[in-house]
This record gives structure tokens, sequence and C-alpha cells, in this order.
């Protein structure tokens, strides 16, 4: 009888959320070079999911640069990180694409990853003009972060320059079935979900100076929103949704986080649901902050402390009609609140509904009062979804896999830029005959 030899057992395999991926030494002592090319310099998920890269990407290994076709609060957010920031603020995408492709030059740039529509029309046109020059032009990979539906002009645009880029990326499986529905052809699709940066949330305390601030009582039930004001973002239906809350929850109040191009049309929606409150003057609007007194609905602007304010709530929505994936959702989970979205997009692909939260669909403020009413009134409900949610993040979107996924296709980039550097050098001079 043969004896049956155990089998050798697989090595553990590393989880990027908590195991130093280690690599290799490079070839040279130089490092990677790597160019974060963003279309607008305002705040965004793009412009956070660039935030994460800087924070965590290996700057022994690489040597990241940031250019912005705009200025903005992010570009000073990616300056404060210690990188060099260029801004490249021209209008028109074929002069911004002779600039750039200036700038690559005297980088030796071997990476350029562009993010959102414009950096990847101006980033593809630099890579042409320097391909034209006889130049080796960069590993040219693409995220594509946004679900926005572009004019048919715009997409036959990307149809034509997909080809010249090396990789697309994806933010989620609902991006990668737009590409395709967008006739994107010619360059390799791979998908990273964008991740959150779990130091910045797992001991962050809740903002205690809310209620004092915008004049609401200490122990009113929050819920907020925080998004651009634009309107795919659906902050209307929220609004029309929140009579439907206050007549369970008389207390709660709710908070819009952001700007944004809608804002006076929000506050006129609010005005005519008899939302914002009493109109105050002297001593009243003392010590409040952009809200009148009883105010059930309350714009905060921009806010410097949004992981704090978000701790404080006891629900996070995002009413979306459409989202490639949802940052917002991911770092309210993180914080342990949990949260009701709309089922469009990449959210469902963060959330399992009843589960790690509450999914209702677009355009429907029956539903959404419903759902909000339900976490503030069924609190071991709400408790457990929110540590569901919290598991879930640390599990599968921290920052870290975000950043090793790229770090490889970093690397791949750099060897492809290598080999057509080197074609380049090997190549006859036109009108020179070869040796024999």
């Amino acid at each position: 009888m043969t004896a049956t030899l155990p089998r050798p057992s697989a090595p553990p395999r590393l989880d990027p959320c908590f195991d130093n991926i280690v690599r290799p030494p490079l070839p040279s002592e130089e490092r990677i070079r790597v160019v974060e090319l963003v279309a607008s310099g305002s705040n965004g998920g793009a412009q956070e999911s660039v935030v994460s890269v800087l924070s965590r990407i290996d700057r022994a290994r690489y040597e990241v640069r940031v250019v912005s076709l705009s200025e903005g609060p992010s570009v000073r957010k990616w300056r404060a990180q210690g990188v060099p920031v260029e801004v490249i603020a021209d209008p028109d995408d074929a002069s911004a694409s002779r600039t750039l492709a200036a700038f690559l030059v005297e980088w030796r740039t071997q990476v350029l990853h562009g993010h959102m529509y414009r950096a990847e029309i101006v980033g593809a046109g630099a890579a042409q003009e320097l391909a034209a020059r006889g130049l080796p032009r960069p590993f040219l990979v693409n995220t594509v972060h946004s679900g926005r539906i572009r004019s048919p002009e715009d997409r036959e645009l990307l149809r034509r320059l997909t080809p010249e880029m090396d990789r697309l990326i994806a933010v989620s499986r609902s991006i990668v079935a737009k590409i395709r529905a967008d006739g994107r052809s010619g360059a390799p699709v791979q998908m990273i979900y964008n991740g959150v940066d779990l130091d910045r949330y797992d001991d962050q305390e809740a903002c205690c100076t809310l209620p004092e601030e915008y004049g609401f009582e200490p122990g009113s039930a929050l819920v907020g929103v925080v998004a651009r004001l634009e309107p795919e973002k659906g902050h209307a239906t929220l609004l029309e949704a929140w009579p439907q809350v206050l007549a369970k929850v008389p207390t709660a109040r709710l908070l819009i986080v952001g700007e944004g191009s809608r804002r006076e049309e929000l506050e006129a929606q609010a005005e005519a649901l008899d939302l914002l409150g009493e109109a105050c003057s002297g001593d009243a609007c003392v010590g409040t902050r952009h809200a009148r007194p009883g105010a059930r609905v309350i714009f905060t602007g921009r806010r410097d402390d949004v992981p704090a304010v978000t701790a404080a709530l006891d629900v996070a929505v995002l009413p979306s009609y459409r989202e490639a994936q949802g940052l917002v959702i991911l770092e309210a989970m993180a914080l342990s609140r949990p949260v009701v979205a709309s089922n469009v997009g990449g959210i469902p692909e963060m959330i399992e509904d009843g589960v790690t939260g509450l999914l209702v669909p677009p355009h429907d403020p029956e539903a959404l009062a419903a759902a909000i009413v339900r976490l503030l009134t069924d609190h071991p409900l709400a408790d457990t979804i929110a540590r569901a949610g919290r598991n879930q993040v640390h599990e599968r979107f921290c920052v870290e896999r975000m950043v090793s996924a790229l770090q490889e296709v970093y690397e791949e980039g750099a060897a492809v830029w290598a080999s057509r550097l080197a074609r380049l050098e090997h190549a006859p001079t036109p009108g020179v005959p070869s040796a024999a």
C-alpha cells in the first residue's frame, strides 16, 4: 500500500491592506518617473484618488509629479503632500498638449497617468506630439472615474484616441461596461477600485460643534450628504424626501455638504418646501453659520473637516442618479456610519442591500425617505449595518490595494517605455546606409 504524501502547503497569500509588497530592486538607481495628469484642480473623487496615491506610493521607487489642467483646492492638497505640481491653465486642448509634451520631455516621463475626460484628451495629444518628434512617448494609462454620458462628439473623439492609449483603468464593473458601451477598443481595460485611507478614518473623532455652528439642538438626529452640488448627485430627490422623514422623525436635521453649480436652485427648492427656517437678523443670527433659526436643512458649503463631519452623522446618504463608484460611501462606512444610497452605477458593488447598507431606486423620494427613517428609528439595525460596512471597507477597499495595483501598472509601463527608447536608439537614421 502506497502512502499518500501530504501536499505542500501553499505559501500564505499577501494581503495588500496589511502586508508590505516587496519588489525587486530597480536595475538602476533612477526611480520610475510618473506624472499624474488631472483634468481639474477642484474637489472630487478623482482628485481624492490622486491624494490617496500620493499618500501611499513608494517614493523611494517612484518619482511622482502632478499636472493639473486648472487651479483649485486640490492643487494645494497635492503640494501639501510634498509633490511638485504644475498647473496648465490653458483652455485650448491642443495648446495644453504641447505644453504638457514639453514637461514630459524635460522630466523624461516614463508613465503618464490621466484622470478624467480632458486629461485623456490632452494626455493623448501630448503622447502623439512626442511620437511625431521621434521621441519615446510615455506609457499612457487613463482612469475613467465618471459614468457621465458624454456628447456623441466627445465619445467619437475618445474612440479615435483609445488605440493611442496603453491601458484604461475602470473604477468599477459599471465603468467597464460603460467603456464597452461607448465603443472604446484598442486598449486593455483593467478594473481597480478606488480605496480608502483607513489611517485617516480609524481614529477620527466626530465634530462636536455642529449644533453651535448651525443653530440646532444638541442630540438632533443628523443625516448628511457629502457631494458636489451638481444635478447627477440627486440632492433634489433628497430634499423632496425630507418632509417625509420629518413626519416620522421631527428632530432630524439634514446637512448638505459641498459646493457646486446647483446651490441656488437647491436652496430655492428647500425654501419652497419650508425647510430653511425663519429669516433672521441681528442677535438672532449670532452663533449660526449660514443657517436660519429652525432650519431643518442646512447647506454647509465647503468644509475642510469632512471626515469629522461624516463621523457625527447618524445616517450618511448618497442619492445619486449615476455614480462610477461612490468613494464618499466607502468613507462613511470606514467611519462606521450606516449608509443609504441609490442603486445605480458602481454603488451596488460597494453595498450589499440590507447587510452593509440600504439601496433605493434613484429618483424615488418615498423609498429614500423610508430607508432613512428605518435607520434613524431601528438602532440595532443601524449598528449592525454600520459594523458590517466598516468590516467590508477594511477587507476590500483599503487604499493600499488600489496603490499596489497601480504600482504594478507603473512597473509594466516603465518596462514598455524602456523598450520604446531602445528601439528609437537603435533605429537607422534616415538617409544613412546601414552597416553591411
